[in-house]
């Protein structure tokens, strides 16, 4: 997290948490989600605005993270920490979305490097991942690369269900949906 953000968290701790504004998609993009557009619908029926400064994207990714205290509503929910303001992060599928190296290294779309821990397929053939930073969904564009691992013996998929992610993995995929519930 960057030392600004911890300057401003500090100098104001009770700034109220944010949901719906910000959205990640399936290919680890990011929109925001003005009040029109998350009038039309949850972030699957309208995504927003793809966001393309590079430097906002740079700081959203260095200050994004999960929210993991055990005695918290929004455990599970994955967030970016705008100064002293928690934003929530509407999920298209996963909180992560890794790229994958000709070498089967591992990347979040943050940047940051995965150790793999777990291989996962689902009944639509979709790839995912859980590293100790977090679970996410193979780029769509990785896929052959990811294929060549599985082939090699590199990964080993396990079968799972796609509605049973969240559940399994401990993600939320729509903090602003949980929050209205459950306020």
């Amino acid at each position: 997290m960057d030392d600004i953000v911890k300057q401003a968290m500090a100098k104001w701790p009770h700034v109220p948490h944010c949901y719906g504004w910000l959205g990640l998609d399936a290919r680890g993009n990011w929109y925001m989600r003005d009040d029109r557009v998350q009038a039309a619908g949850s972030f699957a029926q309208s995504k927003g605005s793809l966001l393309k400064h590079e430097k906002l994207i740079d700081f959203i990714q260095r200050n994004y993270g999960c929210d993991d205290s055990a005695h918290s509503e929004a455990k599970g929910q994955w967030f970016f920490q705008n100064g002293p303001q928690r934003v929530y992060v509407e999920l298209e599928a996963t909180p992560l979305i890794w790229r994958v190296s000709a070498d089967f290294t591992v990347h979040a779309h943050t940047g940051e490097p995965a150790r793999l821990q777990r291989c996962v397929l689902d009944e639509h053939g979709r790839l995912y991942l859980e590293a100790a930073s977090g679970f996410g969904l193979v780029h769509t564009q990785d896929m052959g690369y990811a294929a060549d691992a599985v082939e090699q013996g590199l990964w080993v998929p396990e079968a799972v269900v796609t509605a049973e992610l969240p559940m399994r993995f401990g993600y939320v995929r729509s903090p602003q949906a949980q929050h209205l519930l459950l306020n």
